[in-house]
C-alpha cells in the first residue's frame, strides 16, 4: 500500500507562531483576537485539503528569563498575549467541514473530567474532526496562575499526565455507542444500561463519572503529543497517534522517528499508528534568490532577546544570568530536556553564541527553514518523507496568513502532482484523514523509560 503524505498546519492564538518575527513582518494581520483571521486560515487550508490545524498554547506570561513580564510584553514574545484555542476551535467548527482541528490542552492545571467534557463537545460540535495535543506545562508561571506554589518535576508531570489520560478514557468510554435512545413517543431518552459510572480513586485524581457528553462521533479525540525526552518519547510512545517533532537536521530526524517508531513497537502497538510530524518554516519564492530574500528579510527581524525569553520557558531555566556573546557548550538545564539538547548540540556542532541561539531561537524555534521555489520546497518534503524522517509535516508561518496562501496555492499542487498528497477528502473524520482505525479506550500497558 502506499504511503499518504499528511499536513498540518501550526497556530497560536495570538501573534506569533514558532516565529517571533511573523508580528513584525508586513504581510501579517494584526487581527489576532477576532474570528476573521482564524476563519481565513482553516478554510485556506481546507481548499489545500491538509488534515489538520494545530494550536499550541501556554498558560502564563513568559517570565523566566530574569523574573521580569515588561520585557516580553513590550516585544511580543511567544505567550505575552494569547487567547484560548479551545473556544477558536469551536468557532471554526461552523465554517469549515473537512479541516481537523487540534488544540493544546495541559494534563496538569486542569481535572480530566473537565477535559473529556470539552474534547468530547468539540468532538461533537465538528463531526469528528478534533485532535488533542496533549502537554505537561513548562514552568513555575504557569503554576502560580493555577494558584499552585511549586511546579511539579519533568518525571512527576508525566506520571501524573499517564493516570490523566487513563482517566479521560475511561469517561469517554461511560457512554455505549447505542446508549442514546431518543424515543419520543415512550418518552425513552437514554439506556440507562449502557451508561456506566467510572468510579476511578488514583494517585492524582478521583471522579465518579459518567461523563456527561454522550458518545461522540470518533468516540474520543485524535491524541497528539511532542515527546522529546526519554520520559517524554515512552509517553508518546504509548499515548500518542500523531506526534509534533522539532530537529533542524534530517539525521535528527531520522533518529527520532526511528526511536518513536521503535518504542511503540515495544509498547505493543502498530508503529503505523503513530504518525510523526516534523515541523519546518517554508520561504517559496518564483525563484531560489527571491525565496532567499524573503528568508533574509524574515530572519533579520527576528530578536535574539526574545528566542531567549521562550527558551527560558521551554527550559524553565532563566538565561538572562549569562553573557549573550559566551558559548553555550557546559550550560546543563532541567525543563524540556529534548529540545535543549536539540539546541546544545547545534551550539556545539556550529560553535555559537548565546547571542545566536536566540537568533535561531526567535526564528523559529529551531524549525528548520525550507527555502525554494514550489519545486524545491516538495523536493525537500518528498526526500524527508522518502528518506525515513516522517509521516506527514507541520507547516509553520512566517507571516500569517500569508504563508499558508503561498504553500496552498504553490506547493500543494506540486505534492499532488507527484502523487504524494491527497487530491479531495476521502473520510469525514481527522482520523479518517489519518488512516487511523477505530479508537481504542484502552491503553497501552505502562512500560518503563527507555534511555
Amino acid at each position: 500500500m502506499t504511503r499518504e503524505l499528511h499536513l498540518a498546519g501550526f497556530l497560536i492564538a495570538s501573534n506569533v507562531t514558532h516565529s517571533h518575527a511573523a508580528w513584525r513582518h508586513p504581510g501579517s494581520t494584526t487581527d489576532y483576537f477576532g474570528p476573521d483571521y482564524y476563519r481565513r486560515v482553516a478554510q485556506t487550508l481546507e481548499r489545500g485539503k491538509f488534515d489538520f490545524l494545530f494550536f499550541a498554547d501556554l498558560l502564563a506570561t513568559p517570565v523566566r528569563f530574569g523574573d521580569d513580564i515588561r520585557v516580553p510584553i513590550e516585544r511580543g514574545t511567544q505567550a505575552a498575549a494569547t487567547i484560548d484555542p479551545s473556544l477558536v476551535a469551536a468557532s471554526l467548527a461552523n465554517v469549515t467541514e473537512n479541516l481537523g482541528l487540534a488544540i493544546t490542552k495541559s494534563t496538569t492545571y486542569f481535572h480530566p473530567y473537565e477535559v473529556a467534557r470539552i474534547f468530547g463537545t468539540l468532538d461533537h460540535l465538528t463531526r469528528g474532526r478534533i485532535g488533542w495535543n496533549v502537554v505537561t506545562s513548562l514552568n513555575q508561571a504557569e503554576a502560580h496562575n493555577f494558584g499552585v506554589q511549586e511546579h511539579l518535576g519533568h518525571d512527576e508531570r508525566y506520571a501524573r499526565a499517564q493516570e490523566f489520560l487513563e482517566v479521560a478514557f475511561k469517561l469517554w468510554g461511560s457512554w455505549e455507542r447505542d446508549a442514546l435512545v431518543q424515543d419520543k413517543a415512550s418518552g425513552r431518552f437514554a439506556d440507562p444500561d449502557k451508561v456506566h459510572t467510572v468510579d476511578h480513586a488514583g494517585e492524582w485524581f478521583a471522579t465518579r463519572g459518567p461523563l456527561t457528553v454522550p458518545h461522540s462521533p470518533q468516540r474520543r479525540p485524535v491524541v497528539i503529543q511532542a515527546g522529546s525526552s526519554p520520559t517524554g518519547r515512552d509517553f508518546a510512545a504509548r499515548w500518542a497517534e500523531a506526534i509534533f517533532e522539532i530537529d533542524p537536521t534530517p539525521e535528527g530526524r531520522r533518529a527520532y522517528y526511528d526511536d518513536i517508531k521503535s518504542r511503540a513497537s515495544n509498547a505493543g502497538r502498530n508503529p503505523d499508528d503513530v504518525k510523526i510530524f516534523p515541523a519546518f518554516v517554508p520561504f517559496i519564492g518564483e525563484t531560489e534568490a527571491i525565496a532567499k530574500e524573503k528568508q533574509a528579510y524574515h530572519n533579520e527581524l527576528a530578536d535574539p532577546i526574545s528566542g531567549l525569553i521562550t527558551l527560558s520557558v521551554h527550559t524553565d531555566h532563566d538565561f538572562s544570568q549569562y553573557d549573550l556573546d559566551a558559548p553555550v557548550e557546559e550550560v546543563t538545564v532541567p525543563g524540556t530536556q529534548g529540545l535543549f539538547e536539540v539546541a546544545h548540540r547545534l551550539s556545539v556542532k556550529n560553535d555559537l553564541t548565546l547571542r545566536d541561539v536566540g537568533k535561531l531561537y526567535a526564528q523559529g524555534v529551531l524549525l528548520p527553514q525550507f527555502v525554494g521555489t514550489p519545486e524545491q520546497i516538495a523536493d525537500r518534503i518528498e526526500e524527508s518523507f522518502h528518506g525515513g524522517e516522517a509521516d506527514g509535516f507541520i507547516v509553520s508561518a512566517a507571516q500569517a496568513p500569508g504563508t499558508f496562501d503561498e504553500f496552498v496555492d504553490q506547493v500543494v499542487p506540486e505534492l499532488q502532482r507527484r502523487g504524494l498528497f491527497r487530491t479531495e477528502y476521502t473520510g469525514n473524520t481527522l482520523r479518517d484523514h489519518l488512516g487511523l482505525g477505530e479508537a481504542s479506550l484502552t491503553p497501552a500497558p505502562r512500560t518503563a523509560t527507555v534511555a
